[in-house]
């Protein structure tokens, strides 16, 4: 079941980027299925026998309902997704210190995640108004946590999943607040439910 959940995933990712570009309504149905198919994946796993798999199973449903909040066009649904996501990192976090983390590693990682944080808050501050500030700068700390402890944990799948959660993140920052467009969408899509995907089977990987 781990590898039909991971294909459903993988073909309603096609699908909704068909979606995001021709149809609002195939993009409001493929998006959901293809967030269900990576919480399937770490289900089917057996992600709730394991400490590891259980939070990293609560920070891919975190994950899936900021997918649908986002669906929405207003603030509101954007900042309620943003706090999905925050908290998925969170637990994301949680995860990886479970598995062990090399202390020299969080401290040199943690200085080249900061400045790339800094950078990332520098490029966006112009695109922000004062309301949104505060979630942003919030947020890009704790996703840079999660970068800092999945590198610290050594672990490829958890490392490479973070990273290419990181960098889906920035199309959404640019989506949002730089310059939106479709272009966004076809790098960013991939990257995260990718990353999602790497997550969802560390749980097998990792243990």
């Amino acid at each position: 079941m781990t590898w039909v959940f991971t294909s459903i995933t993988i073909v309603a990712l096609f699908v909704l980027l068909v979606g995001e570009k021709s149809s609002i309504t195939l993009r409001n149905i493929a998006k959901p299925v293809a967030s269900a198919g990576f919480v399937g994946v770490a289900f089917s796993a057996g992600a709730l026998d394991t400490t590891y798999g259980s939070w990293v199973f609560l920070g891919l449903v975190l994950g899936a309902a900021g997918d649908v909040l986002l669906l929405g066009a207003s603030r509101g649904a954007f900042l309620a997704g943003l706090a999905a996501f925050l908290l998925g990192h969170v637990a994301y976090v949680v995860a990886f210190v479970t598995i062990g983390l090399h202390g020299s590693l969080v401290l040199i990682v943690g200085g080249g995640a900061a400045a790339v944080g800094a950078i990332v808050f520098v490029w966006l501050y112009p695109h922000l108004d004062r309301a949104m500030v505060g979630p942003v700068a919030a947020y890009i700390i704790v996703i840079s946590a999660m970068l800092v402890t999945a590198a610290a944990s050594t672990v490829p799948v958890v490392i490479l999943g973070s990273a290419a959660f990181y960098l889906s993140d920035l199309s959404v920052a640019r989506d949002r607040f730089v310059a939106p467009g479709f272009a966004n969408r076809v790098w960013g899509l991939p990257l995260y439910y990718g990353a999602q995907l790497l997550l969802a089977w560390s749980v097998i990987i990792a243990q």
